[in-house]
């Protein structure tokens, strides 16, 4: 069979014209043989995509649902050294986090992350003491070569300046260090544009129903597009299973005897309307190893997470009034109950962490990164997180540098000459892209408001300049899609022609923060779905 590149009609930089349709797509995957097929499209395997095409592979990555669609959309939107490790003594884990952390804050893609600070508050008969964690928020920061400050304590007073609605009842201490924090979903879209940029062909919506297999190896998958009812297939010299919670499930694709590999962790948020300004995150701990979450985040708060073993269909898992009560009882611990009713919350969501089998209590368990080798040669990875996203990408392209019979033969760059920090797409200083998206604006009418150009500027970086301009040529895509948010009809085309956005909650969920917010209205939904409905005419 022959060897094709996966082409210009998927290597091309999707802002220099629409993406193929989904039939020429199709086309495209069925009749080329690819060095490596990446089946899941959740940051794990968006990542080893990219990072794989950027060693030259020709590299396919397909997904039965949307990109991040699942357990990567359903992150605590940080990025974060890993606070909880110091306590058993993982001081060279807590370091490589940081360093990942600042990677990718700093360098990789400033325009997606933003700095967070976190309040540690200490309350009488809580499970740590105020020297304790002080002397913790110290050498944290310590390990990141105090690039966010300098960990410290902080009195009640203060906090509650900063934070109005922190619960001042027997609060001892505050303990302050610094993180970093992301739109999960934004983050992972253009994680996908890079893998593309670098030749990588990519599809969602397409889920696999068989694999292909040649003198009883691996060598393809066979497909349906969830969106047409299209069959088709793939095949490649090496498959990669980073189907996440689905990874035992396409396993036993391969080998119906294999044991299990993972074990499933739910983790449940809740996003609430703000009662009070939050300039700061609130990091609570609950025991000696729980921590639970009020975040700041897209102009809302962020309550989580739960951390109980979930051995269900992992397509089922939802958050229930179990996970609402919990997650506010363990908020009121330190947040006043003006900021918890039940009435402020917008949306829920929950994922499934993945990780390594074997027992113990999930909440202890190590968020490691698990690579298997099956009976017909397909590899199987699972487990990490997000804030090593780079790095565990880097990880499974060694491995297939090494792989016992060396599949890809020597076509393979060594990952020790990849870029070291090579830039998603768009970046950019957000601060620079908002106020030339202002300027710019007063020479086409009313412009572009100045929530809606921050907002451009920290979702999509100098990509932000497409979708004015889209926004300048038809005025009436420069209009809000809901009084109540930031985001205009324009990022919807920009989604459905740029960004593989084939659903309404493709665009409403993932693409913008419509959903998240609770505005995804009937009307909403169905203006979304006309337009997607124009693609490609």
């Amino acid at each position: 069979m022959t060897t094709l590149h996966s082409g210009p009609a998927l290597g091309t930089h999707p802002a220099g014209g629409s993406l193929p349709s989904r039939a020429e797509t199709r086309e495209q995957l069925s009749r080329a043989t690819y060095d490596l097929l990446v089946i899941g499209g959740g940051i794990l395997g968006i990542s080893t995509a990219w990072h794989a095409s950027q060693s030259g592979l020709r590299v396919a990555l397909v997904d039965g649902g949307d990109f991040a669609g699942a357990t990567s959309s359903a992150s605590s939107k940080l990025l974060h050294g890993g606070l909880r490790y110091l306590q058993t003594g993982e001081v060279k884990l807590v370091a490589e986090n940081h360093f990942e952390r600042r990677a990718v804050s700093r360098r990789v893609a400033p325009h997606l992350a933003n700095p967070l600070t976190f309040y540690l508050p200490v309350y009488k008969n809580g499970p740590h003491s105020a020297a304790k964690l002080g002397a913790g928020v110290f050498a944290y920061s310590a390990l990141s070569a105090f690039g966010d400050g300098v960990g410290h304590l902080l009195s009640p007073a203060k906090a509650r300046r900063a934070v109005p609605e922190l619960r001042t009842d027997n609060l001892r201490a505050v303990a302050v260090y610094g993180d970093d924090q992301m739109n999960d979903s934004r983050m992972a879209v253009m994680t996908v544009r890079a893998a593309v940029e670098s030749g990588a062909a990519v599809l969602n919506h397409a889920s696999v129903t068989g694999l292909r297999f040649t003198g009883g190896r691996v060598t393809g998958a066979d497909l349906k597009d969830g969106m047409d009812g299209t069959e088709f297939g793939v095949d490649a010299r090496l498959v990669l299973n980073a189907t996440g919670p689905w990874v035992d499930h396409l396993r036993k694709m391969e080998d119906p005897r294999c044991e299990p590999s993972i074990r499933l962790s739910k983790g449940a948020h809740l996003v609430l309307r703000r009662t009070a300004p939050w300039n700061a995150a609130l990091a609570t701990p609950i025991d000696k190893y729980r921590i639970t979450f009020a975040l700041p985040w897209e102009d809302m708060l962020l309550l989580g997470t739960t951390d109980e073993t979930y051995e269900g269909d992992p397509a089922q898992v939802a958050v229930t009034d179990a996970d609402i009560h919990q997650i506010l009882d363990e908020a009121s611990l330190s947040v006043r109950d003006q900021q918890l009713s039940r009435d402020l919350i917008t949306y829920s969501f929950a994922g499934l962490r993945v990780l390594p089998g074997g027992p113990g209590d999930t909440s202890t368990a190590k968020r490691e990164t698990v690579v298997t080798e099956g009976s017909g040669g397909m590899l199987s990875v699972a487990g990490g997180k997000w804030t090593t996203f780079r790095h565990i990408g880097r990880t499974v392209l060694d491995k297939l540098e090494t792989l016992p019979g060396r599949p890809l033969g020597s076509d393979i760059e060594p990952t020790s000459r990849l870029p070291k920090m090579l830039p998603l797409p768009g970046i950019a200083n957000p601060h620079a892209v908002t106020h030339r998206l202002l300027i710019d604006g007063g020479s086409h009418g009313d412009g572009i408001a100045r929530d809606t150009a921050h907002h451009l500027a920290t979702h999509y970086g100098s990509l932000a300049f497409d979708i004015a301009r889209l926004a300048y040529e038809r005025p009436e895509l420069g209009e809000r899609i809901h009084p109540d948010a930031p985001e205009i009809w324009a990022q919807v085309v920009y989604a459905r022609d740029h960004e593989w956005a084939e659903t309404a909650d493709d665009v409403l969920r993932r693409r913008t923060t419509l959903t998240i917010r609770g505005l995804d209205t009937e009307p909403i939904r169905a203006r979304v779905e006309e337009l997607l409905s124009r693609r490609n005419t």
